[in-house]
């Protein structure tokens, strides 16, 4: 595998004592860092923007990370965007910074496809809340990125399948937002958004070693995005670092008329909380519940990372984290596919030619669970979150592995497909994998409580590892928290895959 490229930006302390590198290539500098260079006139948003637009011209063909690079529009924004700054009218923290957003977002004039074939065509005449507000804080668009078809697992075979720019480009890109996770891990954006029905922020952000914040539930508007279960979609930022991530949640959170479902809960400075450090913040410690059936560099490097907390102030608090039973885990499946074929109920089953095979599945297992089934899944729902709100009385933030392993290797030929009984896999994602990892992920979308996701280590073969850190509802203060000050005491953000 190619080696590691390593970059720090200018704030980032360095463990040897030596000075921290500045001059790493500009696609692999921070969001926040980029902000901070053209809001002082020292980068142009047209030259940051022309610099990705060719990085995305060399690397499309190999990635796959984009359905749509809008380029013209692109360039006017970027334009304008320096006319303003001349002018001094900074718009806001994003200002001709160029992102990038999941093809559920619909933007108006641009097609969003959802990975559905039938799509392609599907011009929005709307912005999606998440949209304008990153457009109102200054952000540049620079276009639309892959999805797996309609959020689930399988794509349609109309649609590339993003690669992972780790190793040899044959790791699992992670799914649904694997276009995100990709794109933001090569350099392709300074940050994107993605979502999370059942992990597809945070498995994406884990195997191509990004920042994942999966906000709680309500906590971004939902406007505009394309559904797959409504009751458990989340929409958040998938970055480079932690500040960038804080930066991205200030600006598309909070309250909107539009989504009835959004909370009114006013929405903290993420970026000053989070500097405020971790002395006295209780981390939960469940060394079973982290460790077990976990590969070994995972569990050592998580627990690694809350050993590191734990020297810069916080106090680890032994926990015992309850399991879900059979039914709870199985519940998810139940309730996301009777969910998205409520979604689809005008073009499933009356297209269902113009499905591709893994989804068209799912919406027929939606379609044929019965009330009684539903139900069901429903009350196992209420009871795994039941059992887990608990664990956060005397804790502010629970800390686990994102994932039981490191990405797998995969052929991307196989996520066209269905089950495959006799390989084990769905899509081409070995069933044995995600089981492993269900206890970290399910829950969280069941009872909507905010994750963080961040990088802590590499495998032998050195791909990422992630750390996985939860809290209450409307605690992403404790997550940034923690996360700023483990990412600013290690090095493992400033490493990025090497694509020359």
């Amino acid at each position: 595998s190619p080696a590691n490229e390593t970059v720090v930006d200018a704030d980032t302390p360095s463990q040897t004592g030596m000075a921290p590198m500045t001059d790493q290539p500009l696609h692999y500098k921070t969001l926040s860092a980029v902000a901070a260079q053209i809001a002082q006139g020292d980068l142009n948003s047209v030259d940051v923007t022309g610099a990705l637009l060719a990085r995305i011209d060399h690397l499309e063909p190999r990635l796959h990370a984009y359905i749509a690079v809008m380029r013209e529009q692109v360039l006017a924004a970027a334009a304008q965007a320096d006319v303003l700054r001349d002018q001094g009218k900074m718009q806001g923290p994003l200002h001709g910074v160029p992102i990038a957003v999941k093809d559920l977002c619909h933007k108006a004039g641009w097609v969003t496809t959802a990975g559905h074939s039938f799509r392609k065509n599907a011009i929005a005449d709307f912005d999606a809340t998440v949209v304008s507000r990153l457009e109102a804080s200054g952000a540049i668009l620079l276009g639309k990125l892959a999805t797996t078809e309609g959020a689930m697992v399988g794509y349609h075979r109309d649609f590339q399948v993003p690669r992972n720019p780790w190793g040899d480009l044959d790791r699992w890109p992670g799914v649904s937002s694997g276009g995100s996770g990709v794109a933001t891990a090569a350099g392709l954006c300074f940050a994107s958004l993605g979502t999370d029905t059942g992990g597809s922020i945070r498995f994406p952000s884990a195997v191509n070693g990004i920042v994942g914040l999966k906000p709680t539930w309500g906590r971004v508007s939902r406007h505009g995005v394309l559904d797959l279960g409504p009751t458990l979609d989340h929409i958040g930022p998938m970055t480079r670092s932690v500040r960038d991530a804080a930066r991205v949640l200030g600006v598309i959170a909070g309250h909107d008329n539009k989504d009835p479902t959004s909370l009114a809960d006013a929405v903290p400075d993420y970026e000053v909380e989070m500097e405020k450090g971790v002395q006295g913040l209780r981390i939960g410690w469940d060394k079973d519940f982290a460790t077990r059936d976990v590969e070994a560099h995972v569990a050592e490097a998580v627990s690694q990372a809350v050993s590191r907390l734990a020297s810069l102030g916080a106090e680890i608090v032994d926990i015992k984290v309850p399991l879900l039973e059979a039914d709870e885990v199985a519940a998810w499946g139940v309730i996301a596919a009777s969910e998205a074929a409520a979604v689809h109920e005008a073009t499933f089953p009356s297209q269902a030619d113009a499905y591709g095979t893994y989804f068209h599945g799912f919406l027929s297992e939606g379609r044929s669970a019965s009330s009684v089934d539903l139900a069901k899944a429903v009350f196992a729902r209420k009871r795994a979150a039941g059992r887990m709100a608990p664990v956060f009385h005397g804790i502010d933030v629970l800390a686990c592995p994102t994932l039981a392993s490191e990405s797998f290797r995969y052929n991307p030929e196989d996520a066209y497909g269905g089950l495959d009984t006799s390989k084990g896999t769905i899509a081409g994602v070995p069933l044995a994998w995600f089981a492993r990892s269900s206890r970290f992920i399910t829950v969280w979308d069941y009872n909507g409580y905010p994750t963080l996701t961040l990088p802590c280590g590499f495998s032998p073969e050195q791909i990422p590892l992630s750390l996985q850190l939860v809290s209450a509802p409307l605690n992403e203060t404790a997550l940034l928290k923690a996360g700023y000050a483990f990412e600013q005491a290690s090095e493992f953000h400033t490493q990025h895959p090497s694509l020359a």
